[in-house]
C-alpha cells in the first residue's frame, strides 16, 4: 500500500498511529463495501472492522478460494434481492463464509429453483475457515428462490434460499 500523503497530527506521530492511513482504509472499506480490512506494515498492524445491516446486502468482493473447490461465480448470474415480505420462508446462513451450490465445480447443484425438498435435505455448503458446512432444509417444501451465487461470500443471517 502506498504511504498516505495526508496530514499527520502530533499525537499520531508520537504514538506511531497514522490517522490518515486509518481514514484511507475506512474509505476503501466503504467504497468496496468491505466488513473488515487489515494491514501489517513493519511493526504497525491496523485492523478496521465495521458492522453491516443484514437487510439483504450483497457483498461483491473476491472470495478466498478453497483448495478443492473452484468458484464458477463468473458463470452464475447474481440473483436479484427479494423484497423483505417474501423472505418469510428464507433459509439463512448460520455463519460468515463462502456459499457453494454444488459439491464440486463439475457436479450438479444440490437443488435448483422448483426442487422439492424434505427436512434435512442438503441445500448447499458454506465454507468457513477451510471447513465445509452442510446447510440443510429446516422443513419440507419447494425451493422458490436461490438468493446467492455459487462461490459468493455470505454474511451471518443472510438469506440463502426460500422454501415454500
Amino acid at each position: 500500500m502506498k504511504k498516505p500523503s495526508g496530514p499527520r497530527t502530533e499525537d499520531s506521530a508520537q504514538g506511531g498511529v497514522d490517522v490518515a492511513a486509518i481514514d484511507q482504509l475506512a474509505r476503501i472499506a466503504s467504497e468496496y463495501e468491505l466488513t473488515e480490512i487489515e494491514i501489517d506494515t513493519g511493526g504497525l498492524r491496523i485492523r478496521l472492522e465495521r458492522q453491516r445491516s443484514a437487510a439483504g446486502n450483497l457483498v461483491i468482493a473476491p472470495a478466498a478460494q478453497a483448495p478443492s473447490v473452484s468458484s464458477p461465480a463468473a458463470e452464475t448470474p447474481i440473483p436479484s434481492p427479494e423484497p423483505a415480505e417474501d423472505l418469510a420462508g428464507a433459509v439463512r446462513s448460520p455463519m460468515v463464509g463462502t456459499a457453494y451450490l454444488r459439491p464440486s465445480p463439475e457436479a450438479k447443484a444440490f437443488v435448483e429453483v422448483g426442487s422439492l425438498v424434505k427436512a434435512g435435505d442438503k441445500l448447499l455448503l458454506v465454507e468457513a475457515m477451510k471447513t465445509f458446512n452442510d446447510i440443510v432444509a429446516p422443513r419440507a417444501g419447494k425451493i422458490v428462490s436461490i438468493l446467492v451465487a455459487d462461490g459468493a461470500p455470505v454474511e451471518y443471517g443472510q438469506p440463502l434460499m426460500i422454501i415454500r
